[in-house]
């Protein structure tokens, strides 16, 4: 939704909203089901990691899951929270080299940026801690974690592109049922 190119749409953007368009038709997910050896890394790991989180915080994690903006055809998928979503947590489990990379910048990429000012605006919590996790390094370097705290001008922004983006979809919607009326 966020992508932008110099000489117009970028295509992973409008390929989002053509796949949008399509499940609302449709009552069909788009979404591709292919899992690589990483992906299934992470998944498998993510577990080991949020007990990391929970020894080096202190602070119990409430395992989050699936949620829907009230009004807007919006969610995400929380790796968890704590309290009353003060604080969210995105955890990754990324390959070595990707970890070092993360390690050696302690930033969080443009991509998972995006990723966490959509959750940070979506459950209005006031911080989210990046986290990433790999158990085959040392335990001084299995973990690098980023406070990412709540920028309300940010956040509003993103809002105003969120809106602007789901109108675009609601609008090809109505163009292709009217498609289905011809």
């Amino acid at each position: 939704m966020m992508a932008v190119v110099k000489s117009g749409e970028a295509a992973s953007r409008r390929n989002l909203r053509t796949q949008l368009v399509l499940e609302r038709i449709t009552g069909r997910t788009e979404s591709n089901t292919f899992t690589s050896s990483a992906m299934q890394q992470g998944i498998d790991r993510e577990v080991d990691a949020q007990a990391a989180y929970e020894r080096l915080t202190g602070s119990p994690l409430v395992r989050t899951g699936f949620l829907r903006h009230d009004e807007l055809m919006a969610g995400a998928s929380l790796d968890g929270h704590v309290g009353d979503f003060d604080s969210i947590i995105e955890i990754k489990c990324p390959l070595a080299a990707t970890h070092l990379s993360y390690l050696r910048t302690g930033e969080v990429p443009w991509n998972y940026a995006v990723q966490v000012t959509h959750a940070l605006w979506l459950t209005g919590a006031e911080s989210c801690d990046w986290f990433s996790y790999n158990p085959d390094f040392p335990p001084a370097l299995q973990i690098k974690m980023v406070r990412v705290w709540r920028d309300d001008g940010l956040v509003q922004n993103y809002e105003q592109r969120v809106r602007q983006f789901l109108a675009e979809v609601d609008a090809e919607e109505m163009e292709v049922r009217g498609m289905l009326a011809a």
